[in-house]
């Protein structure tokens, strides 16, 4: 695990202020570059950016940072465009139109039409993600599709369809193929951008032509109520470390069956409860040996661990290394 996984995100976001969301467009060449502030209103914990470039007719891509733990977005959208969104880091979840939830995260690919979040509410479970967004405005590309994918016979209306014709949403598992199309899209100098990014563009459809949908590859979707009584009982568990939990115990509490609160846990927050609870504990004991004096079996007992060595075992199976060498690394 990194020890600031949000380092890039952070630079991404140092000069937005709290609250705020600055678009950047990078019109087609020959055009002036846009930017400027999003009218809404955020939380004042969320700071956004999101970059988007112009590659051909009916295709752009779009860069997003954000960083916060919740807030309401609205786009003006066309029926017939799809989105593509990859997660390179964190986790993502939108209350889509039809009152249901859905998340993705590292490494994953999401499919879904533009007018099903048109105006949705954003999650971060992590608190921050950084992704992209490739959309496909199908009116146009039905005419004016770059010449690489029609010299393949890539019927762009049809590849949609194979992924969410029938469905709301599609997706596709991270993978090192998926990994590797996108390995150095995050990290270009400013030059080379829009003629790398036409190529990974392309070379994304071409692989999908290939690949075609994933069996069972809807995401999980579950009723957005659902999402909130398990974001409930993560703040409940994350609130007090020194407190431990059962399922059974969680269950009970908030009335929703153990399968579910498991189910829907992994998928807002990426790992089962008890390995996302560890990681948690874990995290937050590094920040405490940073910044504190505290004892080492201090900080085990303010993280829930009243043993010292079981703290060190756990500290060391998620940090690779022991909370003595990590504290003296920092002092």
């Amino acid at each position: 695990m990194d020890k600031d996984p949000i380092c890039g995100i952070k630079r991404q976001l140092s000069d937005i202020p709290s609250g705020k969301c600055l678009m950047i467009r990078h019109p087609l060449s020959g055009e002036d570059l846009l930017s400027g502030w999003t009218d809404a209103a955020f939380p004042s914990d969320t700071r956004l950016k999101i970059e988007t470039y112009e590659l051909y007719p009916g295709m752009e891509l779009s860069y997003n940072y954000f960083l916060g733990s919740s807030f309401h977005f609205h786009h003006t959208h066309k029926d017939c465009v799809l989105s593509i969104d990859h997660c390179c880091r964190g986790r993502i979840g939108w209350r889509m139109k039809g009152g249901l939830s859905l998340y993705f995260g590292s490494g994953d690919l999401s499919f879904h039409a533009t007018d099903k979040c048109a105006d949705s509410e954003i999650t971060l479970p992590l608190g921050y993600y950084e992704g992209l967004t490739v959309s496909l405005d199908l009116s146009v590309l039905r005419d004016t599709i770059p010449e690489l994918l029609k010299d393949a016979e890539v019927d762009v209306c049809r590849l949609c369809h194979a992924f969410c014709g029938e469905n709301e949403t599609a997706a596709l598992p991270a993978s090192p193929r998926i990994g590797h199309i996108f390995s150095e899209v995050y990290d270009l100098p400013e030059k080379m951008k829009r003629p790398y990014l036409k190529l990974k563009c392309q070379e994304l459809l071409l692989f999908l032509s290939m690949t075609g949908p994933a069996k069972n590859a809807v995401f999980n979707s579950f009723h957005s109520e659902q999402a909130d009584t398990v974001r409930r009982i993560h703040n409940l568990m994350t609130e007090n470390l020194r407190k431990r939990y059962t399922i059974d115990e969680l269950s009970r509490q908030y009335l929703i069956n153990t399968a579910a609160l498991k189910n829907i846990f992994k998928s807002v927050y990426g790992m089962p409860i008890a390995s996302y609870m560890k990681q948690y504990r874990i995290m937050k004991a590094a920040e405490l040996l940073r910044k504190t004096d505290d004892s080492i079996s201090a900080v085990a007992s303010a993280v829930g661990y009243e043993s010292q060595s079981k703290f060190s075992a756990a500290f060391k199976d998620i940090m690779k290394i022991l909370p003595t060498d990590y504290r003296r690394q920092y002092s």
